[in-house]
């Protein structure tokens, strides 16, 4: 199973080195990828209808292709996965071409997680339809591998409209697409068309709903040994909470893991990478990393 860390997003001001350090650390720590979160906008919370997300006006967040893009320059191994992209709100061409430029500079070590949000202030802001999003993503997933693999694309779909365009240069490959989410049609969806599906330890039953994936991806004809299963560790606090979540997660089938820093009233950086240091302490010991 391979484990990584979630960029602590909210906690750290968005000071650049904070970044460089926490990026560098996850390589020579030994983990095997980065995973960040998404939002282009934060919203005031005071407002109808009411936004019931974790996140507000006062919490940062990077740009994930920017922030990877940068760290390809200085890491030579661990992969960066979008954990998640909220691909709706963004125009399709254009996150296929950062993805292919992502991917290419990288060396094949992007993987795209993407997904539908939350924040209608947000998808107001970038000129997107907040209510379609979720037919949108379905049709954006179809426009981007075709975008990646073919010599001249010509779509007409409802969202998207490409008439004889190529995306140049492309990517070496098909750029893993992982999906996440909390609804069961999150997992409908992914069973169709993801590489992969992102689950979370917050959500109580998260083993139920991996096992709910394997026969969603059974009855589409669809082998999970292709797939990848990827839990955000955001419960457990003490490292050895985490390595027993990990073992849970590998045991159960789990592919891949991501271990927060987060929420632990930590407002250093250094207190973070001390953490990051035990967590892999740890895990090391359980042969795990």
């Amino acid at each position: 199973m391979k484990l990584g860390i979630t960029y602590p997003q909210i906690e750290l001001h968005g000071d650049p080195d904070a970044v460089h350090r926490i990026g560098v650390a996850t390589e020579q720590l030994g983990f095997d990828h980065l995973l960040t979160y998404d939002h282009v906008l934060g919203a005031t919370p005071d407002r109808e209808p009411k936004l019931w997300g974790a996140y507000t006006d006062q919490h940062p967040f990077h740009d994930p292709f920017v922030m990877f893009a940068y760290l390809a320059g200085i890491t030579q191994r661990i992969d960066f996965i979008t954990g998640i992209l909220i691909l709706p709100q963004r125009q399709t061409a254009l996150v296929a071409r950062q993805a292919a430029d992502l991917d290419l500079l990288s060396k094949q070590r992007l993987k795209l997680g993407v997904g539908i949000g939350w924040n209608y202030v947000e998808y107001d802001a970038l000129g997107q339809n907040f209510h379609t999003r979720g037919k949108r993503i379905e049709e954006q997933v179809e426009v981007l591998r075709r975008l990646w693999t073919e010599p001249v694309v010509t779509f007409s779909g409802r969202f998207d409209k490409i008439d004889r365009a190529a995306l140049n240069p492309k990517p070496r490959r098909n750029i893993p697409l992982l999906m996440g989410g909390f609804a069961d049609i999150a997992l409908r969806r992914a069973g169709k068309m993801a590489d992969g599906f992102i689950f979370t330890d917050s959500t109580a039953e998260v083993l139920e709903q991996a096992s709910r994936m394997r026969e969603l991806l059974k009855a589409e004809g669809r082998s999970e040994q292709r797939f990848d299963f990827h839990c955000n560790i955001t419960r457990a606090r003490e490292p050895q909470a985490v390595v027993d979540m990990a073992l849970r997660w590998r045991d159960s089938g789990g592919t891949h893991a991501s271990v927060s820093t987060m929420g632990q009233r930590m407002t250093t950086i250094e207190q973070h990478l001390d953490y990051m240091k035990r967590v892999a302490d740890a895990l090391r010991s359980a042969q795990l990393l």
